[in-house]
């Protein structure tokens, strides 16, 4: 939850709605679009309104209520091939994740060695909002949904 807030001046305020920003990179520069109520939707749901909202950046019709309200942004730099960045805050956010490339790996099965793929999450906090100890635990949670995501169907 602390991971889901805002730094208004001093202040830090919890919010009890999730809305997720993705930022868009155009050739004018990076729009941050936001998905409301992220919490509320299915998986194929948010991916409906991220690739909408995607639609309306590139074509320059993002609103500024699109892209208002975000209580934590994801970025993602690995379709150029990026094994680790670091993202930079959206104030007043709290967090940001950066997701990079997704790679062939080694990972073992017992004493055998089996391919695998892997990716690398770069997570960016303030520690205003909390210490690193719930930051990595926040994202232990996000790296546990990624590798058995089944979970997010229950």
């Amino acid at each position: 939850p602390r991971m889901n807030a805002q730094f208004l001046g001093t202040e830090m305020n919890l919010r009890g709605e999730v809305h997720v920003g993705m930022a868009v990179a155009l050739d004018e520069g990076l729009v941050v679009p936001v998905v409301r109520h992220v919490d509320q939707l299915g998986l194929k749901e948010i991916a409906l309104e991220s690739s909408r909202l995607a639609g309306l950046a590139r074509e320059g019709k993002l609103g500024l209520d699109d892209m208002a309200g975000g209580t934590f942004t994801v970025s993602t730099l690995g379709m150029f091939g990026v094994d680790s960045f670091t993202p930079i805050l959206n104030p007043p956010e709290v967090g940001i994740l950066g997701v990079n490339r997704l790679r062939d790996d080694v990972g073992w099965e017992g004493e055998r060695p089996v391919r695998q793929k892997a990716m690398t999450l770069s997570l960016t906090w303030d520690h205003r909002a909390l210490d690193g100890a719930p930051a990595a635990q926040f994202l232990a949670s996000v790296r546990d949904y990624l590798e058995a995501p089944f979970r997010l169907l229950v």
